[in-house]
């Protein structure tokens, strides 16, 4: 069944299946797809008509809370769309939806109609067993379908939130005793419960249903309907805690609805804190479905800094987050596929930026006027800056110079993250470029496509200025950076440094020329003159920087 499920996925065109995660303890699959919102649409409804043929709700049973068949259908922005986008996708699937399997289904979200059914908490209360009574209540009319108990599907929630990271942490103990340890760990961290709702944090924990041995506990911070709420050390969580027979361990399961607001790690560390205290066990934790990469390296940062350690390269800080959260506990956590930017096509960095660098000047020697003088001036750039980096890290850990090495961990970032903005712009010129020549091939025939021609050749003249205008904003951070560098760097890399600071001050100047000759053809002279004297100010700053460099290190012996 589940494989059946996701090859009715796959199959859906323009659809793109990243991940499959199943639990036989919670009797649950989370599938995660991706593709525009129309397919995307279409793919959520071909899942729906294979589990309506196989899957019957009265027959199941599992550790997670459930309202039916499809449990919930969230649509999530990933790249390139907007949240408006995700409402209309969820509302045209529940309506869809409904019309054709003739089932419940309710709104939630930023989707929700009601003010009481804004979180997947509060639609659940009740569960699959309790939806024959709720289901006839006025309140509780479904946004589509019938407002009936349809004992083999149940209903399903459907809506449009930010990307939401189910994260279970693993937790030693027996079975018969994990209920009592897991209630006392839980009321510890418990996030915003509302007073109201008594049964969310109370025992005996056991589900309503009465079918599985999950632990209610940890309500949404979302929650709606104007209770009054005490608040708790974890905002932005839904959770609760099972036991899981397949690993021979109890988990606390839950659902991190802002992911900056309670990062993985601060969950980690707090339930970590009141095990300890309580004497259980930690041994790790599971991330269920996938994660943005950023939520990774929020967790890498925090134990950065937290252990005073110095990493600079995305995949060490990611395997350090995979390594201090015990993601491998209870299977390979493989960054590759677990991570949804790893999943999709790498917009950071475009083709211009990929190729080798024969590869790069080749394609600069063509007969085409793209790439050009734009993207030339920002790679040279990113390598003043990269010799920069590398000055800093062959000066970091040598005896000679330790002494500066609290100095070299602050330098460092500084030109290692310029160096990756400045990879970027190497293909933003040439699209910029590329987007300006699209506006003059505009038809011209009438006055009224006239109009519209300029408009949008001024519009791609002034996007073409923006980034080198980038550029020399970027350069221009890495002064004080380098200026200190030269006064403490490994005397042996003083050449490298030379270099790597005339690259920089080259591709500025760069820069400048391109925003100049590009501003010859604007007419918004408000904007022409702001920005003239903006660049001739970065002009300024540059030579002025690069010249103060190659003077400190010319004096150094």
């Amino acid at each position: 069944i589940i494989q059946e499920i996701a090859q009715s996925i796959q199959n859906t065109d323009g659809v793109d299946l990243l991940d499959t995660d199943c639990s036989p303890s919670t009797n649950r699959t989370v599938y995660t797809f991706v593709g525009s919102p129309d397919d995307v649409i279409e793919g959520a409804l071909n899942a729906a008509r294979t589990a309506y043929k196989h899957i019957d709700m009265t027959k199941h049973k599992g550790e997670h809370p459930r309202i039916g068949a499809l449990d919930v259908c969230p649509f999530i922005p990933v790249q390139g769309v907007e949240m408006e986008e995700c409402i209309y996708c969820a509302r045209k699937f529940g309506e869809k939806l409904a019309a054709e399997l003739n089932v419940p289904v309710f709104l939630y979200g930023f989707a929700a109609q009601h003010e009481h059914r804004k979180t997947v908490s509060q639609i659940r209360v009740g569960e699959y067993e309790g939806i024959n009574e709720k289901i006839t209540k006025p309140e509780w009319k479904p946004d589509y379908g019938p407002a009936e108990f349809i004992s083999r599907w149940g209903a399903t929630i459907c809506g449009a939130r930010k990307f939401l990271i189910s994260y279970n942490v693993n937790v030693l103990g027996t079975k018969e005793k994990h209920d009592r340890n897991l209630v006392h760990l839980l009321h510890c961290i418990q996030s915003i419960v509302p007073q109201d709702f008594p049964s969310c944090i109370a025992p005996p924990p056991y589900s309503t249903s009465g079918t599985r041995e999950s632990l209610p506990l940890l309500v949404s911070s979302h929650w709606g309907g104007g209770q009054s709420v005490r608040p708790g050390c974890l905002k932005n969580c839904q959770g609760i805690g099972w036991w899981l027979d397949e690993a021979n361990l109890a988990q606390v399961s839950l659902n991190l609805t802002d992911h900056d607001a309670t990062p993985i790690h601060t969950v980690y560390e707090e339930v970590c804190k009141h095990a300890q205290d309580l004497r259980i066990p930690v041994t790790g934790s599971q991330i269920v479905g996938l994660v943005p990469l950023r939520a990774m390296l929020q967790t890498a940062e925090y134990y950065i800094k937290k252990e005073n350690l110095f990493i600079l390269e995305e995949d060490q800080k990611v395997h350090l987050a995979v390594n201090r959260l015990g993601l491998n506990s209870l299977g390979h956590f493989n960054p590759k596929e677990k991570i949804i930017e790893y999943r999709l096509p790498d917009q950071r960095v475009g083709p211009l930026a990929k190729k080798t660098v024969q590869e790069f000047i080749t394609a600069v020697a063509a007969r085409t006027p793209a790439p050009g003088g734009g993207s030339v001036a920002a790679a040279v750039a990113a390598m003043g800056s990269a010799l920069g980096a590398m000055v800093g890290q062959m000066t970091y850990g040598k005896r000679q110079w330790e002494m500066y090495d609290a100095h070299m961990r602050k330098l460092i970032p500084v030109l290692h993250n310029t160096m990756k903005e400045l990879i970027t712009l190497i293909d933003s010129d040439t699209t910029a470029f590329n987007d300006y020549m699209a506006a003059m091939k505009l038809p011209k025939n009438t006055p009224e496509e006239i109009v519209i021609r300029e408009t949008a050749m001024e519009a791609g003249l002034k996007k073409a200025i923006e980034v080198p205008m980038s550029l020399a904003r970027h350069v221009n951070k890495v002064w004080e950076a380098t200026k200190e560098l030269a006064t403490l760097s490994n005397i042996g890399t003083k050449s490298d440094l030379q270099v790597g600071v005339k690259c920089l001050e080259t591709g500025l100047l760069g820069a400048y020329w391109n925003v100049t000759i590009n501003m010859e053809g604007v007419k918004d002279e408000i904007y022409k003159q702001k920005v003239l004297e903006e660049v001739e100010h970065h002009r300024r700053v540059a030579e002025t920087g690069c010249r103060e460099v190659l003077k400190i290190l010319q004096d150094r012996q």
